[in-house]
């Protein structure tokens, strides 16, 4: 294993790269998803669906592009996914059909995995070296909250700029008009993002020699496969990434159940990404301190216990302390648990050298709540309006977050040492 070699600006532009690719497929739905729904014609299910084109292209990029990290340089490969995530912004912009948008969703799937999510993994574990694999991830997944969370304040401002008359009076076509800046303005700062990769983002040439293969065999695939670590991480990662998933729902929670505008309800959803980075941090500090992998355990009984908070249906629009208070328990653990799980892969002794094929591995099983996560949120909320399709999400979140723990504590006992 590297020792940390890497400079600090070289974490900040993965963590700038590392959010702005996934701002036009995600962050936007997330914290505009009342306007998106409103803007595109769409109802949770269909909504849901276009996340689930994304996450079977996604499937198979992860497969592929794993070992692609193994073989170039992680400077080229996300540069490259961060301009053509980008040109997909202009055709969101026209506010395609909805048949247009599940390719586009497709399309993304591509970009942003096949060509990026291995090579962000690599790079941030070459970043850690041997005593900060904590901190590299937990400052990754907590900056990229922040990145986050920018943006999406960034597009509120921009959104409440160009709607001219009362938000709960404009019509679709204001809306849509006001939320075509916000998407061209994100896709703009993506292609400066790559632009910035490309230029700054290199690694010492003997670092690269060390880090890199010339060819991928079945026999190193093999390899990964034998390692009990990767199979528990397949689990944790698929347990965890339910969790932050369902935070997408927020925003619509605050529309639904605490009777919220539109423009609050965005407010809501950015708030939740202001969470994220200082759990990243602190989190990411905790661990290298004491044992990251207990860590990952207690994130997941955080969750479980904020899951329940929200499923027992505690929480009405007379509760605003309550409601913000529950978000911040919730996503502490859904956050606490994204920062470490791949945090965790040095305990696991899985080799540096093929990172890149492990994350294509593990992310294959751990990333399959892309598929079906979306619709599954969309069945609950649609079949059930109101408070209580919520609730149903939120116990859908406590089975996942159960299961999750006792992965994680399996985890622990396998490698505290």
């Amino acid at each position: 294993m590297l020792q940390q070699k890497a400079p600090w600006y070289f974490l900040f532009l993965l963590i700038l790269a590392g959010e702005s690719v996934f701002i036009l497929p995600f962050v936007l739905a997330r914290v505009f998803r009342p306007t998106v729904l409103d803007a595109f014609g769409l109802d949770n299910v269909q909504l849901g669906l276009c996340f689930s084109v994304y996450g079977i292209v996604a499937l198979l990029s992860y497969l592929f592009g794993g070992p692609l990290a193994d073989k170039y340089p992680p400077r080229k490969l996300i540069a490259v996914a961060l301009w053509m995530t980008a040109l997909g912004g202009i055709v969101y912009s026209t506010f395609p059909s909805y048949s247009v948008l599940k390719i586009l969703y497709g399309y993304w799937g591509f970009t942003t995995i096949f060509l990026f999510w291995a090579p962000m993994i690599k790079a941030t574990r070459v970043w850690g070296g041997t005593s900060s694999q904590g901190k590299a991830f937990g400052f990754l997944d907590g900056g990229r909250g922040l990145v986050g969370a920018l943006f999406g304040t960034l597009g509120v401002l921009v959104f409440a700029l160009f709607i001219s008359s009362e938000i709960s009076a404009a019509s679709i076509v204001e809306k849509r008009d006001a939320f075509r800046y916000v998407i061209l303005i994100s896709s703009g700062i993506v292609v400066l993002v790559g632009i910035a990769v490309w230029f700054f983002m290199r690694l010492d040439s003997k670092i690269e020699k060390e880090i890199i293969l010339d060819k991928i065999t079945l026999t190193q695939v093999g390899e990964v496969l034998r390692l009990p670590s990767v199979w528990l991480l397949m689990v944790i990662i698929l347990c965890a990434y339910v969790g932050y998933k369902i935070t997408d729902v927020f925003s619509l929670y605050a529309q639904d159940v605490m009777q919220y505008d539109q423009v609050q309800s965005a407010q809501v959803g950015t708030f939740l990404l202001f969470i994220r980075p200082v759990v990243g941090v602190l989190i990411g500090v905790l661990a290298d301190r004491t044992h990251t992998t207990l860590w990952l355990f207690l994130s997941f009984i955080i969750s479980f216990l904020g899951a329940v908070l929200f499923a027992t249906g505690i929480i009405s629009s007379s509760s605003t302390v309550l409601f913000f208070m529950s978000i911040l328990i919730i996503a502490t653990g859904i956050y606490a648990a994204r920062s470490l799980y791949f945090a965790v892969m040095e305990s696991g002794k899985i080799p540096l050298v093929l990172t890149g094929t492990a994350v294509g591995l593990i992310s294959l099983v751990g990333y399959t709540p892309d598929i079906f996560a979306g619709p599954a949120m969309g069945y609950l909320l649609d079949s059930a309006p109101g408070a209580e399709g919520h609730q149903n999400v939120f116990w859908m979140l406590a089975v996942f977050s159960f299961v999750g723990g006792i992965a994680s504590w399996l985890y622990y006992r396998s490698y505290k040492k």
